[in-house]
């Protein structure tokens, strides 16, 4: 790898800036020495030879914009120069000859998990709180507020001090030395836990379950059955108003559906039933809390690395991502999928380019029809409201060097690495064979997280080049960062650095074993991550209109 540049692919007629690069010097490429005629930041795009309007972009050897313009061999690409353009894709069209990775370092190891009736096994122990509808999540706040202070899960805020001594300052007409206080954060810490064995009780609220289409209202039962489901969690509580489109007997058909034999207490309470609010709390708390008593003694075991089903996500992405954290993880993923385990890669939006490539990875024509089904209802249905794939890079991923959606999509994909791809899930099914599995979730980091974990994924990998909290509450997340400037900056939201890659220090391969190291120690509970630490539960269900 260069120092100054890279080219991803040997048909590339880009190169990507691995610092930032003067207007006027000169670039050596090959035997070539080409003069740049602009400024090139880090993470940025230039043209390796001569191009003019509708000339295509190729990157990562696909293609993944036009020219505007005529463009000089050493010029930036920009959004003004260049726009988005992809190739059509269609029915599969070649098989896979997929070699394997080396996974000696990995068959005989073994991670400490929680073993279900159904033969999943979670890395987490919790409890869930899930509202059907969202008219219940007063009182699904409520019961929070009553359980996890008293039963030590709760943190203390680290900010009150802070806000005391400020309070304290303004009383005494000290307001001018407030802007000056040293104080930052204290250090927060929860109370003795009554339950030693239960990680947690996870209280999810929402927005949806009625007023909006039954199709929402169904998506929506299906995501949270997928939560019950889910290896990481012992049990549920759930609370339903009684009248909303979001019914419990929707929600447990698709539980049934996705884990028969689950053997978990799932406690129903319909306030409408019930009587008063004080007598629906009283007796969900008293049921919850008797049910705890019960889980708490479940203890982790030993388990084969393939009862590992790890979601694959990125969100907050930049230039490197595609070529440092993406790959890593998309070596991690055929590591796991080697050793019998079970990849999601999600975020259809960020796709966009590559469907051929995925289509040929499929095992079999019916999953390739699938998958080319849904990318093309779900573009259609964004061109409808005027918003189509092409829209989707941020502002943060353009000023970083993702210009055009293809590039970003071509980048993106890395994360699944290179095995075949095993199944094909819409949004709402669940994970049900060992592998890579496609699932169609946004783009948006939350809602492709969220349903990923209502898939049935045990633990997230998540890239990232510009820095995000996104965490979730019953899959834990691993952040990886693209660059080390990034990891330096904001240490308490990065797990792993991947910018060895880029500075030529580490490969491909160094990350990615890194990285599925890691998650047997978090897996096995001897490590937090960042996101749980901060406790970042993010959650929010995806409508099923457009969102990108």
């Amino acid at each position: 790898m260069s120092k100054e540049s890279l080219q991803i692919h040997p048909n590339d007629n880009v190169l990507v800036a691995l610092r930032d690069l003067d207007a006027g010097s000169t670039l050596t490429f090959g035997e070539s020495q080409i003069t740049l005629k602009d400024h090139i930041a880090a993470k940025h795009k230039l043209s390796l030879q001569d191009l003019e309007p509708g000339d295509e972009i190729i990157m990562y050897g696909i293609t993944v914009g036009k020219a505007l313009e005529n463009i000089e061999a050493g010029s930036a690409l920009t959004i003004d120069n260049i726009a988005h353009k992809t190739t059509a894709f269609g029915e599969k069209s070649a098989d896979l000859d997929w070699i394997k990775p080396d996974i000696s370092r990995f068959k005989d190891k073994t991670f400490m998990g929680y073993h279900r009736n159904d033969g999943r096994v979670g890395t987490r122990n919790y409890w869930v709180v899930i509202p059907l509808v969202f008219c219940e999540n007063r009182n699904v706040g409520v019961i929070k507020e009553a359980f996890l202070e008293e039963l030590g899960f709760a943190k203390t805020n680290p900010y009150k001090n802070l806000v005391r001594e400020m309070a304290d300052l303004y009383k005494n007409g000290n307001q001018s030395a407030i802007e000056n206080l040293a104080s930052g954060p204290s250090d927060s810490s929860a109370s003795s836990k009554i339950f030693d064995n239960i990680d947690g009780i996870k209280f999810l609220t929402h927005q949806l379950g009625c007023g909006g289409t039954r199709q929402d209202s169904e998506a929506l039962c299906a995501l949270l059955a997928g939560y019950i489901a889910n290896p990481n969690v012992a049990g549920a509580t759930i609370l339903s108003l009684g009248c909303q489109n979001a019914e419990a007997e929707t929600l447990f058909e698709k539980l049934n559906q996705f884990s028969p034999n689950h053997g978990k207490p799932t406690l129903l309470f319909v306030q409408q039933n019930e009587g008063t609010e004080a007598q629906m709390l009283t007796k969900a708390i008293k049921s919850t809390f008797l049910e705890l008593t019960k889980v708490n003694e479940q203890k982790r075991k030993p388990a084969s690395l393939n009862h590992l089903v790890m979601g694959l996500e990125c969100g907050g992405s930049d230039g490197f991502s595609g070529i440092s954290a993406n790959p890593a993880v998309g070596y991690a993923s055929d590591l796991l999928v080697t050793l019998g385990g079970s990849t999601v890669l999600s975020e259809f939006p960020e796709l966009c380019g590559v469907e051929q490539e995925l289509i040929n990875r499929c095992v079999d024509d019916e999953k390739a029809e699938k998958f080319a089904h849904l990318m093309e209802s779900y573009n259609s249905r964004a061109e409808a409201v005027g918003s189509g794939f092409d829209m989707n890079p941020s502002p943060g991923n353009i000023k970083d060097g993702l210009i055009t959606d293809a590039i970003k999509s071509a980048g993106a994909a890395k994360k699944g690495g290179t095995s075949p791809v095993q199944d094909v899930l819409d949004y709402g099914e669940f994970v049900k064979n060992p592998g890579l599995t496609l699932l169609c979730t946004p783009g948006n980091d939350v809602e492709s997280t969220t349903a990923m974990a209502g898939a049935g994924c045990n633990v997230i990998l998540f890239t990232t080049g510009l820095g995000t909290p996104t965490g979730n509450p019953v899959s834990p997340v691993i952040k990886i960062s693209s660059n080390t400037k990034l990891a330096t900056k904001m240490p308490d939201i990065i797990d792993i650095d991947s910018g060895g890659i880029i500075s030529g220090e580490k490969s491909i391969q160094d990350v990615g074993e890194e990285i599925l190291e890691y998650v047997i120690q978090v897996a096995s509970g001897e490590t937090l991550t960042k996101a749980q630490q901060l406790e970042q539960d993010d959650f929010i269900p995806w409508k099923r209109g457009v969102s990108l």
